[in-house]
């Protein structure tokens, strides 16, 4: 009867053992399936890697385990160590979930394979318990071996993943060939677009100009990877052999991703648009973030063409270099005689912005043609992106005119810089996707546009910016303090650098609240807004930055 409790317990830590690595799977798909992200994840919060409730209920289940063991009611240790096992594993509520676990199929197999370690490893443990002598330590150590599998969930994970590695890569060749043949029966001119921001909305913007004329299909929302373009070339542009122009948004965490999305693609159009801090403690420096941008160019033809941001300085390098031969710049700093001087063919020039949108005038150095640009979309890094797809709109047939007349319906990319008013009347604006240093300014300047009622910043800052994040974050909070009347902080740590900042402005300190999460933001600002305030959600991190 006691081994049979014995077993009991050990199959209550296994299914404890199971739900954590369920849960910690999210955290594994929002990390890309990196384990070294996912190990320095786990390990940056005692908590995540060593539970307090599994390990007091242990400790404590243990101790009185071995106080009883020397009892004449033999089975006492059992039952504790069947309760200490229910307190242990009893899942404990979860806090704001942003970004849910996705049951792909890579992540079913990942699981299965997790679940199978864990499953042997109960076996191995119950194996290894019976052939213990002493029967009164046998539910003690049984219960060291279940709170072991449980503490070990994460690492079998890992092991799941690493142990579907030959099933993945089988699948990923698959779906790469697959979307390799769809590619060449559709045939259509591909349009390559990286950068450390801008990406999306370059992308959007591009697709929406030359839909004017032509059939064009950008992949969806943030779709960059190598199986992300995959995924939108097999279940989409395989469907419609009208598509001209396949726009295709390439990012990198790693050197080679991009290079490995353009020998899929080949794209004979590329964009080039920031080189800067995003990602950076992936990279390291940015040097090397512009190596890692700067494949796209590379996978260019000779007669392919490039389109550089001049107003960057590590993208303006790359547009002076040889390759490919065909090679347009744009720029919204430089005056007409400098970018002459500069071979730049697009410029922006007396630039405004108001809460209608953007207004300016872009010149053709080319042939000196004008035409007066009128866009709804806010943010005046959005010039940068509008001239980028210009600049292959112009090449690729469309006049200026006729651009123009395309960028007066352009629409934000989702999360970014969306504006709306609640049914308070408060309005909000949404720039929540992501933030760097560039977009930051924009945003912050687009809040002070309103110039009536309380001007609310919700941030929890900037990330993955490496030896630069402190840093770019205390000059959050120095911009901040000249546009917002109050400033809501999400979570402490991550954002002390930013209260520094709006301190060291002469930011009053009761404008400064710091909250836990994004919710709680929220209702801070609905207790205390009327129609007519206006707060600027900028940024919203991915759960494994919560603290």
């Amino acid at each position: 009867m006691t081994s049979f409790f014995n077993l009991v317990i050990l199959i209550i830590w296994l299914a404890g053992a199971c739900v954590r690595a369920y849960r910690l799977a999210r955290f594994y798909q929002i990390e890309e399936y990196m384990s070294l992200r996912f190990l320095r994840w786990l390990f940056a919060a005692r908590d995540r890697w060593l539970p307090a409730r599994a390990s007091a209920a242990w400790l404590i289940g243990a101790g009185l385990g071995f106080a009883l063991s020397e009892s004449p009611a033999g089975v006492l240790p059992v039952i504790i160590g069947g309760v200490t096992a229910l307190v242990a594993v009893y899942p404990a509520r979860e806090g704001e979930i942003k970004k849910a676990f996705k049951a792909t199929p890579r992540a079913r197999r990942m699981l299965g394979g997790a679940f199978a370690l864990l499953t042997l490893g109960a076996v191995v443990s119950l194996v290894i318990a019976n052939a213990i002598p002493l029967d009164r330590y046998r539910p003690l150590v049984v219960g060291a071996f279940g709170f072991a599998l449980f503490l070990g969930a994460p690492l079998a994970l890992i092991g799941g993943n690493l142990l579907m590695q030959p099933v993945e890569a089988l699948f990923r060749r698959r779906f790469i060939a697959q979307a390799r043949r769809a590619l060449a029966s559709v045939n259509p001119l591909v349009i390559g677009i990286t950068g450390s921001y801008g990406k999306t909305s370059t992308k959007t913007y591009l697709a929406h100009i030359l839909n004017g004329r032509y059939r064009a299909y950008p992949t969806p929302k943030s779709y960059n990877t190598l199986m992300g373009v995959c995924i939108a070339i097999n279940n989409d542009l395989a469907q419609d052999h009208s598509i001209e122009y396949f726009i295709a948004e390439m990012g990198a965490y790693i050197p080679g991703e991009i290079a490995r999305i353009a020998e899929l693609t080949k794209p004979q159009i590329a964009i080039v648009i920031e080189v800067g801090p995003q990602h950076l403690e992936r990279f390291g420096t940015l040097e090397n973030v512009a190596i890692a941008k700067y494949e796209i160019i590379k996978a260019l033809p000779s007669d392919g063409v490039g389109v550089f941001n001049y107003d960057n300085p590590y993208v303006r390098e790359m547009f002076m270099r040889s390759h490919p031969d065909t090679r347009i710049a744009v720029s919204r700093a430089l005056t007409t005689e400098a970018a002459r001087a500069a071979g730049v063919r697009l410029i922006a020039v007396d630039a405004t912005e108001s809460l209608e949108g953007l207004r300016f005038t872009m010149i053709d150095m080319h042939s000196d043609v004008r035409a007066v640009f009128t866009t709804p979309l806010l943010g005046e890094h959005n010039i940068t992106n509008i001239l980028l797809a210009a600049a292959v709109a112009l090449h690729e047939g469309m006049s200026l005119s006729e651009i123009a007349q395309r960028a007066r319906t352009l629409q934000p990319a989702e999360s970014r810089l969306v504006t709306q008013t609640d049914a308070q009347g408060i309005i909000i604006i949404n720039d929540a996707y992501s933030a760097n240093p560039v977009g930051v300014i924009s945003a912050l300047r687009v809040l002070s546009l309103h110039q009536t009622g309380r001007r609310v910043l919700i941030t929890p800052g900037m990330v993955e910016l490496g030896a630069l994040m402190e840093a770019e974050n205390h000059k959050l909070g120095a911009i901040a303090a000249q546009h917002a009347t109050d400033v809501i902080l999400v979570g402490a740590q991550l954002t002390a650098p930013i209260r520094a900042g709006l301190l060291d402005a002469g930011f009053a300190p009761d404008r400064v609240q710091t909250v836990a999460t994004v919710a709680d933001g929220m209702s801070w600002y609905r207790r205390n807004l009327t129609a007519g305030d206006v707060v600027l959600f900028l940024n919203d991190l991915p759960d494994t930055y919560s603290t």
